[in-house]
């Protein structure tokens, strides 16, 4: 079973303190459903449209997993609390078997 991913870029952030509230709920939330954190952290150097802002890589067991951890209650009332705080992207993708 392929592995799922989330990839996360953040385009800017508006309000740190949210962000860090959003933090304090999301990693326990995402750590509960299996999730490990493969990279985070601004980035180190930026090509083409990118920016060198936030940007992190979440691996999960399996796609189900990864969906099913951002569907979750838990990490829902993280995305609550993170508000209009930060533009970003969001994208879950399966990895390569």
């Amino acid at each position: 079973m392929a592995k799922g991913y989330w990839v996360v870029c953040y385009h800017s952030i508006e309000d740190p303190a949210k962000l860090a509230a959003y933090a304090k709920l999301a990693g326990p939330a995402l750590e509960a459903a299996g999730a490990r954190y493969l990279a985070r952290g601004n980035a180190a150097k930026a090509y083409e449209n990118g920016i060198l802002q936030r940007t992190v890589l979440i691996e999960f067991e399996s796609m189900q997993k990864a969906i099913a951890a951002h569907d979750s209650p838990a990490y829902q009332a993280a995305l609550k609390a993170l508000g209009g705080a930060a533009k970003r992207d969001m994208r879950i993708v399966e990895g390569l078997a």
